[in-house]
């Protein structure tokens, strides 16, 4: 992109990189002269606030386009952002204390009702799609073992058919997972379906529409299945979950034209002629710098693509309470005493946003991961993507107000609760972390030398590998990465230098206990997660789910997949009906997951024991790249 732009006010930079590269004497002068050259014309093609269009599209500058969100009504200002500017909140205790019960008292049958109604959020009222009224919806709380019947209603007023996913519940038949095409046919407006099944486990797990982008409207809640015997945890005083999420008014239909129509249409923050100096000083030196931009302007993307969807749109809430909303809600609360163990439940149900979740001060014991208990480990942060679910301990040292802080992973906003001692005493706001900024790790372009190599596993089972080579460069497929590499001993893009923190990573998961039958694999299937960033195409193999037959798996066989990504952003790949066994260096430890992030330019391997017959989803977390094309289905018969 950025060389298309640099050819058409007239600079050549392949003649610029040649005479750098070949500093004979008489070239001294021209060398200097076409360093400086290159950077103002790299400066001037990638500077947003240039205002110059692009070839015969439709694009705007950045400056017109946030002047168009707000003309149209959008927030255009993250929370995050704002408080950056500003300094912070200021003062230790800040009043009106606000608490959201989710509890839900358990009845069988439960009834579900989904409906299009209005739901007030920052003191604007918009119209949601809901689940018994409330954003998020109402915690199902069960025990392992039970029976459980519920009955989904899909009123009039819906626009579309609709369906509940229930998130992680592994072992469920495939006819009640909730996947409309799959599973099921989906719940047309006017019309009820009622999901029977036995709750195969304990666990954190949450529940959602699996239709369209209900659930970026709304359609999410959480579920709690406690154990049939003898909880493996030791006993808490106080018990919390949190919601994360986002909201923005633009909607699913409008949010895809604009990505579609420019890749980093809601990347406010890209490199310009300002952000020099540091490029320097974080690329090792000027010549570094200028090779960094070069290369990211061949590949077409920009190293500042962190999100799809950034704070500049969205509102981060909690349990559907934004921080500083205009309606006075001033945060999640969560009480306790001191020496009291709090039991703090998390899930993100954000659809488009890999949170960073700390509560400074205050260390953090994960006792569940994914609903599966694990080996306690202490940190003071960890990264939750969509769709996962983490448990944690915390024994708040002080008697005084902690905040829960919630950063997505571009640093556009945040959001943020209050553990507190008493109600109207609120936690000041932390300032929110450097943004970041893709890498050569991120492109998968690491030398040997220095990549990581990929924890040891049994192959002695292994007889056949399927593997397509590495994916075609097509409409559909913009990058291959010629060197992935482990990152699972990597908490990802903004956490890596982070010293006076303990911060999670995928090697700490470590399994309370072994996994019952577990056997070595007997096939390895490998799969590129694929992707073009221009046209918004996502995919598997160079292929959208439109292109793409299922992948079938022998009941009862084991298969380890190797997912390479290719792409430049992180991908969360969820799996249906089945559990990922990760492959993490933990041997017959290694934990269990439903939704595991890859890393751009990682390769991450899982095994699946192919025990629970039917159609299953495999697909990106991240909702719009699933319904883009990041999307599979497995078929176990």
């Amino acid at each position: 992109m950025i060389e298309g732009r640099m050819l058409e006010t007239g600079l050549q930079p392949l003649a610029f990189v040649s005479a750098l590269k070949n500093p004979t004497p008489s070239s001294v002068l021209w060398r200097a002269v076409a360093a400086t050259l290159v950077v103002c014309g790299a400066v001037l093609a990638t500077t947003p606030a240039q205002g110059a269009t692009d070839t015969g599209s439709h694009r705007m500058s950045h400056g017109q386009r946030r002047a168009s969100l707000g003309a149209s009504g959008f927030k255009v200002t993250g929370h995050g952002r704002h408080l950056l500017r500003t300094g912070g909140i200021k003062g230790p205790y800040l009043p009106d204390a606000t608490r959201y019960d989710l509890t839900m008292p358990y009845r069988s049958p439960t009834v579900l009702d989904v409906t299009a109604q209005k739901f007030t959020l920052d003191g604007k009222t918009r119209v949601a799609l809901l689940i018994n009224g409330r954003m998020p919806a109402p915690l199902l709380r069960w025990r392992e073992g039970d029976d459980v019947t519920i009955t989904v209603n899909c009123h009039d007023d819906m626009p579309m058919p609709t369906s509940i996913h229930w998130h992680g519940l592994q072992d469920i038949p495939s006819n009640q997972d909730g996947t409309p095409g799959l599973s099921f046919a989906g719940i047309k407006p006017g019309e009820s379906f009622t999901y029977h099944f036995k709750v195969p486990q304990a666990g954190t797990y949450w529940y959602h529409s699996q239709t369209g982008a209900e659930m970026a409207r709304g359609m999410y809640g959480p579920i709690i299945v406690d154990p049939k015997g003898p909880s493996p945890y030791p006993k808490a005083q106080r018990d919390y979950v949190l919601v994360l999420s986002g909201w923005t008014d633009v909607i699913p239909r409008e949010l895809i034209s604009n990505v579609k129509m420019y890749d980093d249409y809601y990347d406010f923050d890209q490199r310009s002629f300002t952000t020099i100096p540091e490029e320097i000083k974080t690329e090792g030196g000027f010549w570094n710098a200028l090779q960094s931009r070069l290369l990211w302007s061949r590949l077409r993307m920009t190293a500042t693509d962190i999100a799809d969807v950034t704070g500049e749109v969205y509102s981060y809430i909690i349990n559907g309470i934004a921080h500083g909303s205009k309606a006075g809600a001033d945060g999640w609360t969560g009480i306790f005493s001191k020496g009291e163990r709090v039991r703090l439940h998390f899930v993100n149900a954000g659809g488009m946003s890999l949170f960073d979740v700390r509560i400074p001060g205050c260390a953090m014991t994960l006792i569940e991961a994914d609903g599966r208990p694990i080996q306690p480990v202490t940190v003071d942060e960890f990264r939750i993507a969509p769709g996962e679910t983490y448990v944690v301990d915390v024994t708040p040292p002080e008697e005084r107000p902690y905040p829960v802080f919630i950063q997505p992973e571009d640093r556009s906003g945040y959001a943020i609760g209050s553990l507190t001692p008493r109600a109207t005493w609120r936690a000041p706001v932390p300032p929110l972390d450097e943004r970041p900024t893709r890498t050569l790790v991120d492109l998968g372009r690491l030398p040997p030398g220095e990549r990581a190599p990929l924890p040891p596993v049994d192959d002695s089972a292994l007889a056949e590998i399927d593997d397509p080579g590495p994916p075609p460069l097509n409409a559909d497929n913009q990058y291959v990465a010629p060197h992935p590499t482990d990152r699972t001993d990597d908490p990802g893009d903004g956490l890596r230098h982070v010293p006076e923190r303990r911060i999670l990573n995928y090697t700490m998961l470590k399994a309370r206990f072994p996994a019952p039958g577990q056997k070595p694999p007997t096939r390895e299937i490998v799969l590129h997660l694929t992707g073009n960033l221009e046209r918004y195409i996502w995919g598997f193999n160079s292929r959208k789910f439109s292109d793409s037959g299922p992948i079938k798996l022998k009941q009862g066989e084991v298969v380890r997949f190797k997912v390479i990504n290719d792409t430049i952003m992180e991908q969360p790949l969820h799996l249906h009906g089945l559990w990922m066994q990760l492959e993490n260096g933990q041997g017959p430890y290694r934990p269990l997951k439903h939704t595991i992030i890859v890393q751009p330019g990682a390769v991450a391997r899982f095994v699946v024991q192919a025990d629970n017959p039917g159609l299953w989803a495999l697909q990106c977390q991240l909702i719009y790249r699933g319904l883009m094309g990041m999307f599979r289905a497995i078929e176990v018969k």
